[in-house]
């Protein structure tokens, strides 16, 4: 594995020597909008490695992006290589059809500590909760970003990460009839709960298998590909592509989604995400769109 190789990848052309703030945001800004948030494996009759080398062989050298395990496991080894002080952490995501967050970690993140400052950097999440930059690690400080505001909350331990949301317009020219359309106007989204014990990549293998092949597993009801942009963010799910520009006009989020055919759908991979598959794709989207 090559670190210039990764830099490449990612069009990061900026200093590779420090391990400052500046370096890190840069390096995280060119990573989100560079590797997709995509779980398209699954659906191509493939498996999602937790090793290094196959992650770095799938995104580096084939272009391709990845889920949680994948996409911030490999942050990860380019962050340690440039010198951060990073660690390896287990986040819960929220549930918002039980109102709960899961029990068992099925989400990783990272922490990097810079001049006795943690930082929290998370480059895959995706979709509409991806923060667009390393965030403090402190609580109940709102931080803005231009997809939001994004808030930390600690209490006994654990940690929480909600995320506040404009309004949005939608432009649906084929009456798509998606789920986060009754709560457009919900204000305020919980995202993930975590704790700052330092994790292995080991600790994720269960999930990682489960999240593969259980029926009720969101992975396997849908095929997901999505990737920041200078103004929002796009993404396939199924056969839906929807395009969202935060922050139109009139401090609303603009939403475009249209409905594609399967020859679209290749298509739009190749010219939207620069993703060419090896496998057949099998496009797929059950259940409710709570993602957006």
């Amino acid at each position: 594995m090559n670190i210039k190789e990764y830099f490449a990848r990612i069009a990061y052309k900026g200093p590779q020597d420090k391990s400052d703030f500046e370096t890190l945001t840069a390096v995280f800004v060119h990573h989100i909008r560079s590797v997709p948030f995509e779980n398209l494996s699954i659906h191509c009759g493939e498996t999602m490695e937790l090793d290094l080398e196959p992650i770095y062989e799938k995104i580096v050298k084939k272009n391709r992006g990845g889920w949680c395990m994948e996409n911030n496991y490999l942050l990860f080894w380019a962050l340690k290589t440039m010198g951060y002080e990073i660690s390896l952490l287990g986040g819960y995501v929220y549930n918002p059809q039980q109102n709960t967050y899961y029990k068992d970690i099925n989400h990783l993140l990272l922490k990097v500590v810079i001049d006795s400052q943690a930082y929290i950097v998370d480059g895959a999440f995706g979709l509409a909760y991806q923060m667009w930059e390393p965030m403090k690690l402190v609580s109940g400080k709102d931080q803005p970003q231009l997809p939001g505001i994004f808030r930390f909350t600690e209490d006994n331990g654990t940690w929480y990460l909600d995320k506040f949301k404009r309004k949005q317009s939608s432009v649906n020219p084929d009456n798509i009839p998606l789920f986060f359309d009754a709560v457009e106007d919900e204000t305020c989204r919980k995202v993930y709960s975590f704790t700052l014990q330092p994790r292995t990549i080991e600790e994720f293998r269960p999930q990682s298998l489960y999240l593969q092949t259980a029926p009720d597993s969101l992975f396997v009801k849908k095929s997901i590909c999505s990737l920041q942009t200078a103004t929002g963010f796009q993404a396939l799910i199924g056969w839906t592509f929807t395009e969202t520009r935060y922050n139109n006009k009139d401090n609303m989020d603009l939403v475009e989604r249209t409905t594609l055919t399967d020859e679209e759908v290749e298509r739009t991979l190749e010219e939207r995400f620069s993703i060419r598959l090896e496998r057949k794709l099998v496009p797929v989207n059950k259940g409710s769109d709570t993602m957006l």
